[in-house]
């Protein structure tokens, strides 16, 4: 027993109300509330949610069962349970099922509630605490995913940067040429026929292809660049220059021949990739553009690199660039 068991007893029948706190009270529970009407009892729960609710069936204004329906959309709301028992004089087996089927726990019949009211309380603190433990854990789990999504800036077929990366160092970098000066560069690069590639090879070919571009690109940038893979068919690589002539297409010509003039060793041979690069360069000289319009840049920029399958320079659109 938990002598702290918040309970709420709703009963129009002062009487009966009263004899219900008075047996709990004996009983040992120190946290009994008791209001006389179903609207009160929807306030009383708002300001402190309960436990376990002891309500009368027939009640003017909202009825238990209508109590209940209300009990239970306060209960989604908060993330919580409360367990509901009604007092009734119906013994029906029809009367029951509706009841159970509007989600009440529990019944006590006003004919032996003497005998019938502390051993269901008994059972409904322990099942009402184990239901809250568990709606506890969930929403901690819940939290917690959220939290490692939020957070999680890895690409787990790559173990490079992923898109949440590639848009912090962005962001980054463009804080440093803002503050220090030089220039920003944003490259991304696109894979071309890369599902043609998927759907021709089994997956660890696909897995060694990956892992191969992967490490290619780490080998050709510099050391305080960020290499990220945010999309299927595509890595972006982040850098800051201290001189803005030094940020400029022929500064990445290496990435990008490096994956269209040497084919890739996998499992069942030699595989020849062709890829289309596109670059978006953002300098103290102007205004500063946000991460969302360099985006922008670099996604059209890549359309037209594909057709040309050079390294093209994006432009960014002045209208979303401040």
């Amino acid at each position: 027993m938990n002598p702290e068991l918040p309970i709420l007893v709703v009963d129009d029948a002062r009487f009966s109300s009263a004899v219900v706190s008075r047996t709990l009270k004996q009983a040992g529970y120190r946290d009994v509330r008791v209001v006389n009407a179903a609207p009160e009892a929807l306030k009383s729960l708002e300001e402190r949610p309960v436990s376990v609710l002891i309500a009368d069936w027939l009640m003017p204004e909202m009825d238990g069962l209508e109590l209940t329906d209300s009990v239970r959309q306060q209960d989604e709301q908060n993330n919580h349970y409360t367990y509901v028992i009604l007092l009734t004089a119906k013994e029906s087996v029809e009367a029951l099922a509706s009841a159970f089927d509007r989600s009440v726990d529990d019944f006590i019949y006003k004919s032996d509630m003497t005998k019938q009211l502390l051993p269901r309380v008994f059972a409904a603190d322990r099942l009402a605490n184990r239901h809250n433990t568990l709606l506890d854990a969930n929403e901690l789990l819940m939290e917690e995913n959220r939290q490692l999504a939020a957070h999680s800036f890895v690409d787990p077929e790559t173990g490079l940067g992923n898109h949440h990366y590639a848009r912090k160092r962005l962001q980054q970098a463009l804080d440093y040429t803002e503050s220090r000066g030089g220039a920003a560069g944003f490259l991304l690069m696109g894979i071309h026929n890369w599902e043609r590639h998927r759907s021709e090879n089994p997956d660890a070919v696909v897995s060694e292809l990956l892992s191969g571009i992967a490490r290619r690109l780490t080998g050709l940038i510099r050391p305080l660049d960020a290499l990220c893979r945010v999309g299927d068919d595509q890595f972006a690589i982040i850098a800051h220059f201290l001189d803005e002539q030094s940020c400029r297409p022929a500064a990445f010509r290496r990435l990008h021949e490096g994956i269209n003039h040497k084919a890739f060793k996998t499992s069942r041979g030699f595989v020849s990739l062709e890829a289309a690069t596109t670059l978006c360069i953002a300098t103290e000289r102007e205004p500063l553009p946000t991460v969302e319009a360099m985006e922008e840049a670099v996604v059209d920029g890549l359309k037209s690199a594909y057709e040309t399958r050079t390294l093209t320079r994006s432009r960014l659109n002045t209208a979303s660039a401040g």
